[in-house]
This record gives C-alpha cells, sequence and structure tokens, in this order.
C-alpha cells in the first residue's frame, strides 16, 4: 500500500491518499492525529504514520 509514495510525505500527499482536503489535512496534523514534524513552514509526514492511522481509523469501524 501506499508504494508509490516516499517515507516521507508532503501535505498534498496526505491529501491525496486520505481524500481530503487541504483544511481536513492542516487539521489532523495540528491535533497530532497523525503524528508529524514541521520543517519551519512545511509539514513532513511519516508514511509509517499514516498507515498507523489509516489501521486504527479500520480497526474503530469493524
Amino acid at each position: 500500500m501506499l508504494e508509490q509514495y516516499e517515507s516521507v510525505l508532503t501535505v498534498t500527499d496526505l491529501q491525496e491518499i486520505l481524500g481530503i482536503g487541504r483544511n481536513t489535512a492542516y487539521a489532523l496534523l495540528n491535533s497530532g492525529a497523525i503524528p508529524a514534524i514541521r520543517i519551519g513552514k512545511k509539514w513532513r509526514v511519516p508514511k509509517d504514520a499514516v498507515l498507523h492511522y489509516l489501521g486504527q481509523w479500520k480497526s474503530s469501524k469493524t
């Protein structure tokens, strides 16, 4: 899953993967729902953090 993406994602990548808008992506990052780091004005999101987030979401739906 997500093989076409690098191991560190951008906010744009996160939006594409989750099918969400820019505001929602930033809300997830700012709330800490998806762990990420901010370097200057840019967010960097570990792909593993997104996979973990998706796994938690999937588990809560079953």
